[in-house]
């Protein structure tokens, strides 16, 4: 486990995209990805219609997510509702580079920029 409290760096991620969506469950789709720096639990933004990162945060008590996008390497605390530091995760450290934003492929409706949040 890692000094800092909420990460484990050790630990990969969930898949390649939220876990939910990817289940079926509420719109199905997602805007972007947030990567549980605890569990590596993988959900959708607060942006996207069904905001399952955050939802898994407040369910399991886990306080850092970190972005799963490309090129984006910082922590978002949600129980501090703030930016922070964190060390290296586990890879792979963003989704697969063929999967188009938002996504999943088939799934994004045609008017999915009127139902971001």
């Amino acid at each position: 486990m890692s000094a800092v409290p909420g990460i484990d760096p050790d630990v990969p991620p969930s898949g390649p995209g939220c876990a939910e969506c990817l289940a079926g469950e509420g719109e199905g789709w997602w805007f972007h990805l947030r990567r549980c720096a605890q569990c590596g639990h993988v959900g959708c933004c607060d942006s996207s219609p069904s905001r399952h990162a955050s939802a898994h945060a407040a369910a399991t008590g886990h306080p850092v997510a970190q972005s799963f996008e490309p090129g984006e390497d910082w922590f978002w605390s949600y129980a501090d509702e703030r930016y922070v530091r964190g060390p290296a995760l586990a890879p792979p450290r963003e989704h697969p580079p063929d999967q188009p934003v938002p996504g999943p492929a088939g799934r994004v409706p045609p008017d999915w920029v009127s139902r971001l949040r």
